[in-house]
């Protein structure tokens, strides 16, 4: 390279990887639903939350069965793990005269480490069935827990629930800052951590590995990819999440109830991010988001109908999941990819006529020999 080439020219210009990205977007996306909350009422930064909760557990649900091909009906229960555990942990503390940050940041570690354990060992449990076998496993847990908190009655509050004492917002922010609005803080951070890590996760090398496992095993083992290794790591952080999801609900709401983590609720989980986009973190937020919305809506639609009082009660209950089966058919007819696909669809549609209704491109300049040729008129 000659020595006149400016030192600009020599070096080549920094740009920021995909990870670095999508930590700027994180951190953007962080502060401005943060400050969003200011403009909320308590109890919409109180729904807030909730979304945020169940976003973790979405978006660990369509990692492991987007990217993973994993089925699995019990994500209520690795939730139920995480809130049982952030519980148990948190009412420790608090009985051992702890506070400050501990009495928040400690619990949560603990809820997410318990369903990562319980995560590890359906994992590794599941590692060689498939389809409706792993399902039917997944399944049996989370059917399995009304009879654990019932048998364990004495620490696990039984039916009724287990009450949590939690650590409130500091005394600093309480001028400022309400309780639902601190709670939303929390649970956005949350959210946040998870929707970054599995962010990264689904695209790097892990992320090629977990959808080459799914795509063909014998494949996999040929290049040589443990798949055991793969499918038990993805169940594992994928309960993880969930564990996470459930911890922050449990935080939000006081208490660790059995009935909160159903086998209905746990379907729900599923058909949530199957609407919302399969495979897809994007999804994974419109179906947390449905979670909360719809049961809502379909409640103030039930209120408005002039029916009996006992039949609108029947329909409180029971508009929901007729909404969602519905809104599941419909979807899978005309939008398979779900919400995000069929957004991102649009969204492609309306560039590509956008570009088509750009101004038209300039002639070509003729070239003054041309220019002389030709014959001239009058």
């Amino acid at each position: 390279m000659s020595a006149d080439v400016p030192l600009h020219a020599r070096r080549p210009r920094w740009r920021p990887g995909p990870a670095m990205r999508r930590l700027g977007l994180t951190v953007a996306g962080l502060a401005l639903a943060i400050g969003a909350t200011f403009a909320l009422e308590p109890y919409r930064a109180y729904q807030v939350a909730v979304v945020a909760a169940y976003l973790c557990a979405t978006a660990g649900l369509t990692l492991l069965v987007g990217r993973g091909g994993q089925l699995s009906l019990g994500h209520a229960a690795l939730m139920a793990a995480g809130a049982y555990g952030f519980g148990l942990s948190s009412n420790a503390l608090s009985a051992g005269g702890a506070a400050g940050a501990v009495r928040l940041v400690v619990p949560l570690a603990v809820g997410v480490l318990a369903a990562a354990a319980l995560g590890a060992l359906l994992g590794a449990a599941g590692a060689r069935l498939r389809g409706p076998y792993l399902a039917g496993l997944t399944l049996a847990v989370v059917v399995a827990v009304p009879a654990i908190t019932s048998t364990f009655s004495k620490a696990l509050g039984g039916d009724r629930g287990l009450w949590i004492e939690i650590e409130r917002r500091p005394d600093a922010l309480r001028p400022w800052v309400g309780a639902e609005q601190w709670q939303a803080w929390v649970a956005i951070v949350a959210a946040a951590l998870v929707l970054l890590v599995l962010g990264n996760l689904a695209s790097g090398s892990a992320g090629r590995q977990i959808a080459a496992v799914r795509d063909d095993e014998a494949a996999a083992r040929l290049a040589g990819i443990d798949v055991t290794r793969v499918k038990v790591v993805s169940f594992t952080l994928s309960a993880a999440a969930a564990g996470l999801g459930g911890a922050v609900l449990a935080y939000v709401t006081q208490i660790a109830n059995p009935g909160a983590y159903s086998l209905v609720f746990s379907l729900f989980l599923v058909v949530a991010v199957v609407i919302g986009g399969l495979g897809s973190l994007a999804g994974a937020f419109w179906g947390a988001l449905l979670l909360v919305a719809l049961p809502e809506a379909t409640s103030s639609i039930a209120e408005t109908l002039p029916v009996s009082p006992a039949l609108a009660q029947r329909l409180e209950g029971n508009l929901a999941l007729l909404v969602f089966g519905l809104l599941l058919i419909v979807l899978m007819i005309a939008a398979p990819r779900g919400i995000h696909g069929a957004l991102a669809r649009a969204r492609g549609a309306l560039r590509r006529r956008w570009r088509a209704r750009g101004p038209a491109p300039a002639p070509a300049p003729v070239p003054e020999s041309a220019a002389a040729r030709a014959p001239t008129t009058g």
